[in-house]
Protein backbone atom coordinates (compact mmCIF):
# COMPACT_ATOMS: atom_id res chain seq x y z
CA UNK A 1 0.00 0.00 0.00
CA UNK A 2 1.22 3.50 -0.91
CA UNK A 3 0.59 5.40 1.94
CA UNK A 4 1.86 8.96 0.61
CA UNK A 5 -1.24 9.05 -1.07
CA UNK A 6 -3.58 8.98 1.65
CA UNK A 7 -4.73 12.39 2.85
CA UNK A 8 -7.61 14.89 3.32
CA UNK A 9 -8.27 18.30 2.24
CA UNK A 10 -9.71 19.62 5.25
CA UNK A 11 -12.20 22.06 4.92
CA UNK A 12 -13.38 23.87 8.23
CA UNK A 13 -14.81 27.18 8.53
CA UNK A 14 -11.71 29.69 8.91
CA UNK A 15 -10.70 30.67 12.62
CA UNK A 16 -10.40 33.95 13.57
CA UNK A 17 -8.68 35.73 16.85
CA UNK A 18 -12.06 37.46 17.32
CA UNK A 19 -13.72 34.42 17.25
CA UNK A 20 -11.74 32.78 20.35
CA UNK A 21 -12.91 33.22 23.68
CA UNK A 22 -10.52 35.50 26.01
CA UNK A 23 -10.12 32.26 28.59
CA UNK A 24 -8.93 28.64 27.28
CA UNK A 25 -11.19 26.93 29.35
CA UNK A 26 -14.12 28.55 27.89
CA UNK A 27 -13.20 27.70 24.57
CA UNK A 28 -11.96 24.38 25.53
CA UNK A 29 -15.33 23.34 27.10
CA UNK A 30 -17.07 24.70 24.07
CA UNK A 31 -15.05 22.67 21.71
CA UNK A 32 -15.60 19.73 23.52
CA UNK A 33 -19.39 20.08 23.70
CA UNK A 34 -19.11 20.16 19.55
CA UNK A 35 -17.23 16.78 20.01
CA UNK A 36 -19.60 15.62 21.96
CA UNK A 37 -22.45 16.63 19.89
CA UNK A 38 -21.19 15.16 16.66
CA UNK A 39 -21.09 11.89 18.40
CA UNK A 40 -17.24 11.31 17.84
CA UNK A 41 -15.97 8.16 19.79
CA UNK A 42 -14.76 8.84 23.58
CA UNK A 43 -14.18 12.76 23.08
CA UNK A 44 -12.66 12.72 26.16
CA UNK A 45 -10.19 10.04 25.42
CA UNK A 46 -6.82 12.07 25.13
CA UNK A 47 -3.08 11.34 24.86
CA UNK A 48 -0.87 11.44 28.13
CA UNK A 49 2.62 12.10 27.27
CA UNK A 50 5.38 11.73 30.39
CA UNK A 51 9.24 11.75 30.52
CA UNK A 52 10.71 9.24 32.79
CA UNK A 53 14.13 9.86 34.65
CA UNK A 54 16.62 9.35 31.77
CA UNK A 55 14.38 11.48 29.43
CA UNK A 56 12.69 8.90 27.64
CA UNK A 57 8.90 9.99 26.75
CA UNK A 58 5.85 7.10 27.00
CA UNK A 59 2.63 8.10 25.67
CA UNK A 60 -0.69 6.40 26.31
CA UNK A 61 -4.45 6.92 25.75
CA UNK A 62 -5.90 8.01 29.22
CA UNK A 63 -9.77 9.49 29.50
CA UNK A 64 -10.45 13.14 30.86
CA UNK A 65 -12.82 12.30 33.72
CA UNK A 66 -13.43 16.32 35.54
CA UNK A 67 -12.02 19.89 34.18
CA UNK A 68 -12.37 23.15 35.02
CA UNK A 69 -10.15 26.20 35.45
CA UNK A 70 -7.82 23.98 38.01
CA UNK A 71 -7.42 21.93 35.07
CA UNK A 72 -8.10 18.84 33.60
CA UNK A 73 -8.28 15.32 35.89
CA UNK A 74 -7.72 11.65 35.02
CA UNK A 75 -7.87 8.46 37.08
CA UNK A 76 -4.75 5.94 37.77
CA UNK A 77 -3.31 3.36 39.63
CA UNK A 78 -0.67 5.35 41.63
CA UNK A 79 1.93 2.35 41.28
CA UNK A 80 1.53 2.29 37.21
CA UNK A 81 4.93 3.70 35.06
CA UNK A 82 3.32 6.84 34.40
CA UNK A 83 2.73 7.48 38.43
CA UNK A 84 5.78 6.66 38.85
CA UNK A 85 6.97 8.96 36.14
CA UNK A 86 4.71 11.83 36.86
CA UNK A 87 7.16 11.22 40.47
CA UNK A 88 10.10 11.48 38.92
CA UNK A 89 9.01 14.69 36.68
CA UNK A 90 5.71 15.94 36.70
CA UNK A 91 5.75 17.94 33.53
CA UNK A 92 3.41 16.22 31.00
CA UNK A 93 1.21 16.94 27.77
CA UNK A 94 -2.00 16.04 26.50
CA UNK A 95 -3.65 16.10 23.24
CA UNK A 96 -7.34 15.61 22.51
CA UNK A 97 -7.35 14.27 19.03
CA UNK A 98 -10.75 15.12 17.50
CA UNK A 99 -9.98 13.83 13.88
CA UNK A 100 -13.29 13.26 12.63
CA UNK A 101 -13.96 17.28 13.84
CA UNK A 102 -10.03 18.40 11.70
CA UNK A 103 -9.66 19.69 15.44
CA UNK A 104 -6.88 18.84 18.25
CA UNK A 105 -6.00 20.50 21.87
CA UNK A 106 -2.80 20.17 23.18
CA UNK A 107 -2.19 21.04 26.61
CA UNK A 108 1.29 21.45 28.75
CA UNK A 109 1.68 21.65 32.33
CA UNK A 110 2.62 19.99 35.84
CA UNK A 111 0.69 16.65 36.78
CA UNK A 112 -0.55 16.97 40.81
CA UNK A 113 -2.20 14.40 43.02
CA UNK A 114 -5.89 15.37 43.50
CA UNK A 115 -6.91 14.98 47.41
CA UNK A 116 -8.35 11.47 48.61
CA UNK A 117 -12.02 12.97 48.94
CA UNK A 118 -11.69 14.14 45.60
CA UNK A 119 -10.59 10.54 44.25
CA UNK A 120 -13.31 8.52 47.11
CA UNK A 121 -16.21 10.74 44.89
CA UNK A 122 -15.54 9.35 41.79
CA UNK A 123 -14.67 6.22 42.41
CA UNK A 124 -17.71 5.80 44.27
CA UNK A 125 -19.48 6.80 41.35
CA UNK A 126 -17.77 4.06 39.19
CA UNK A 127 -19.96 0.65 37.78
CA UNK A 128 -18.68 -2.03 40.47
CA UNK A 129 -17.00 -3.86 37.68
CA UNK A 130 -14.18 -1.01 37.27
CA UNK A 131 -14.05 -0.48 40.96
CA UNK A 132 -13.38 -3.90 41.67
CA UNK A 133 -10.81 -3.76 38.08
CA UNK A 134 -8.77 -1.03 40.14
CA UNK A 135 -8.17 -3.38 42.95
CA UNK A 136 -6.87 -6.00 40.61
CA UNK A 137 -5.18 -4.68 38.42
CA UNK A 138 -1.09 -3.88 39.12
CA UNK A 139 -0.96 -2.06 36.43
CA UNK A 140 2.30 -1.94 34.36
CA UNK A 141 3.60 -4.89 35.65
CA UNK A 142 4.46 -8.15 34.03
CA UNK A 143 1.49 -10.37 34.27
CA UNK A 144 2.21 -14.12 33.55
CA UNK A 145 -1.30 -15.09 32.52
CA UNK A 146 -4.38 -13.34 31.37
CA UNK A 147 -5.97 -16.26 34.18
CA UNK A 148 -4.68 -15.14 36.98
CA UNK A 149 -6.11 -11.70 36.64
CA UNK A 150 -9.52 -13.26 36.18
CA UNK A 151 -9.00 -15.73 39.21
CA UNK A 152 -8.05 -12.34 41.38
CA UNK A 153 -11.33 -10.67 40.23
CA UNK A 154 -13.38 -13.79 41.67
CA UNK A 155 -11.57 -13.23 44.94
CA UNK A 156 -12.20 -9.92 44.95
CA UNK A 157 -15.65 -10.22 44.20
CA UNK A 158 -15.83 -12.65 47.25
CA UNK A 159 -14.05 -10.31 49.41
CA UNK A 160 -16.59 -7.25 48.92
CA UNK A 161 -19.32 -9.78 48.05
CA UNK A 162 -21.29 -7.60 50.98
CA UNK A 163 -21.17 -3.58 50.91
CA UNK A 164 -19.39 -1.39 49.10
CA UNK A 165 -15.66 -1.49 47.05
CA UNK A 166 -13.79 0.92 49.19
CA UNK A 167 -11.13 2.93 47.45
CA UNK A 168 -7.85 1.50 47.12
CA UNK A 169 -4.94 3.60 48.58
CA UNK A 170 -2.95 3.29 45.45
CA UNK A 171 -5.47 4.58 43.30
CA UNK A 172 -6.84 7.98 42.32
CA UNK A 173 -6.43 11.12 40.45
CA UNK A 174 -4.35 13.52 38.50
CA UNK A 175 -4.98 17.43 37.74
CA UNK A 176 -3.14 18.51 35.15
CA UNK A 177 -2.55 22.24 35.53
CA UNK A 178 -1.70 23.75 32.36
CA UNK A 179 0.54 26.11 31.38
CA UNK A 180 -0.36 26.63 27.67
CA UNK A 181 -3.23 25.19 25.63
CA UNK A 182 -3.44 25.27 21.99
CA UNK A 183 -5.96 25.09 19.38
CA UNK A 184 -5.87 23.22 16.18
CA UNK A 185 -8.13 23.31 13.33
CA UNK A 186 -7.38 21.82 9.79
CA UNK A 187 -7.80 24.09 6.95
CA UNK A 188 -7.27 23.51 3.26
CA UNK A 189 -3.85 23.78 1.47
CA UNK A 190 -2.55 22.80 5.15
CA UNK A 191 -2.85 26.21 6.25
CA UNK A 192 -4.35 25.28 9.49
CA UNK A 193 -5.60 27.47 11.89
CA UNK A 194 -3.31 27.68 15.75
CA UNK A 195 -4.34 29.72 18.72
CA UNK A 196 -1.52 29.50 21.63
CA UNK A 197 -2.97 30.30 25.15
CA UNK A 198 0.12 30.67 27.98
CA UNK A 199 -0.66 31.69 31.25
CA UNK A 200 0.61 35.11 32.24
CA UNK A 201 0.89 36.81 35.54
CA UNK A 202 -2.73 38.11 35.11
CA UNK A 203 -4.63 35.48 33.06
CA UNK A 204 -3.65 34.08 29.30
CA UNK A 205 -2.33 35.47 26.27
CA UNK A 206 -3.43 34.24 22.98
CA UNK A 207 -1.07 34.10 20.08
CA UNK A 208 -1.63 32.76 16.34
CA UNK A 209 1.05 30.34 15.32
CA UNK A 210 1.90 29.27 11.54
CA UNK A 211 0.69 25.89 11.20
Amino acid sequence: MDIKGLRKEYTSPVLTREMMAADPFDQFTAWFNEACAAALAEPNAMTLATVDAAGQPTLRTVLLKIFDRDGFVFFTNYRSRKARQIRENNRVALLFPWVGMARQVTITGRAEKISGIESGRYFASRPRSSQLGAWISRQSAVLSSRQLLLMELERMKAKFLKGEVPLPDFWGGYRVCPDSIEFWQGQTSRLHDRFLYSRADEGWTIKRLAP
